[in-house]
């Protein structure tokens, strides 16, 4: 299997091309705009790398949400685009559960949470405790979140509010430097997830801040 993934959706940029286990390229950028514009280049510098044309690809991957309203569609439509293009199989993964695979592969933990910044003192969440997915994500107020981990138990942190928990929830918990999704992750879950015919679409958790002129919501 020849996969491509890729995630826009938080504090990053990232390409991945994998062929079964093996990683033909990978790029991370950490940026807070400018997705659009850099993802296609990105995704050509992979390919060429990768010494691979997108014709032999045989299954694709983006990131779903929760992210930025902006961010989460960039790189949705440029891999519906490509879904299209090419006639093969298009997987949506979360950003929350990319970043707790790559949380609990660098800590060798089997438990992760992230907590990651929403903004209004609300943190996005998602517990995972070895292939299962216990808390979904979800929004909450960023306190509430903390105590939700509490409970959890020992475990991984991860996500940009993760020092921040650390701080609160001391010694049991272990803060990896995990803060961003990941497309080498996105490709790894999504290879481990069944294929579907239809197309993802994004994952929102909340009403995006931004308005059309009226006030009226963007949609």
């Amino acid at each position: 299997m020849k996969l491509l993934a890729v995630d826009t959706a938080l504090g990053g940029c990232s390409v991945a091309l994998l062929d079964g286990e093996k990683i033909l390229a990978h790029i991370f950028e950490a940026m807070d705009r400018g997705h659009a514009e850099r993802l296609a280049p990105m995704v050509d510098e992979a390919m060429r790398s990768g010494i691979t044309q997108f014709p032999a690809l045989t299954h694709l991957a983006v990131t779903t949400g929760p992210g930025t309203f902006t961010g989460q569609r960039v790189g949705l439509a440029f891999m519906r685009g490509l879904r299209l293009a090419l006639h093969i199989p298009l997987t949506g993964v979360t950003t929350l559960e990319a970043i707790a695979l790559a949380a609990m592969a660098e800590t060798k933990h089997t438990r992760a949470a992230v907590i990651h910044d929403a903004r209004r003192e609300e943190a996005y969440l998602l517990l995972k405790d070895g292939t299962e997915v216990v808390q979904q994500p979800c929004v909450m107020g960023f306190a509430d979140a903390v105590e939700r981990i509490r409970g959890f138990g020992p475990c991984a942190l991860a996500g940009t509010g993760a020092q921040s928990a650390k701080e609160a929830l001391g010694a049991d918990f272990i803060l990896s430097s995990i803060r961003q999704p990941d497309a080498l992750w996105v490709a790894r879950l999504a290879q481990t997830m069944p294929q579907s015919n239809e197309a993802p679409g994004p994952l929102y958790l909340r009403a995006p801040d931004a308005k059309l002129p009226g006030g009226k919501p963007l949609v």
